[in-house]
């Protein structure tokens, strides 16, 4: 009994094919940017060091009363300084949400390092962001559990 082959048959527009083309391509620029991957790596471990180091000193020296809306007024103090030092919180925040980003899909805490990003950067809706985020059950236990740890209370919500 001979057995002949059938040649492949085609489910579309050629999407087997496609697919095919598509990993391939896909391999080809894994291969081709190994060198960005790399850094990429690494910034995202040096990330979750800094996320692990910093997160539980900006947690606890928080006031237990940073989610509820006040506003304060800034204090005496050169002008220029103020300026400064609010241009490099907010530099340093959007490096937190970056890096929080990239570690959706890296390795690392994304989500509470967005978290820190959002309380050092000033945007308008950042107050109703930060608070959705800390709302998430998962989150508000680990801050919680953080502050509590420290002696500090738990973060007050409206």
């Amino acid at each position: 009994m001979m057995m002949t082959s059938r040649p492949p048959t085609r489910r579309g527009a050629g999407d087997c094919v496609t697919a095919s083309f598509a990993a391939d391509g896909l391999w080809q620029w894994l291969e081709a940017h190994q060198a960005l991957l790399g850094w990429l790596f690494v910034l995202s471990l040096c990330s979750l060091v800094l996320t692990l180091l910093l997160l539980p000193v900006l947690v606890v020296r928080l006031p237990a009363d940073h989610l509820v809306a006040t506003h304060h007024e800034p204090g005496p103090g050169a002008v220029w300084l103020r300026w400064l030092v609010r241009l490099g919180k907010n530099a340093l925040g959007l490096v937190f949400v970056l890096a929080g980003l990239a570690m959706l899909l890296l390795p690392g805490q994304g989500l509470l390092t967005i978290l820190i990003g959002l309380l050092l950067v000033d945007f308008p809706g950042k107050r109703a962001l930060t608070l959705r985020l800390v709302r998430r059950p998962a989150i508000r236990a680990f801050l919680d559990r953080m502050r509590k740890k420290h002696g500090k209370p738990p973060f007050l919500l409206e």
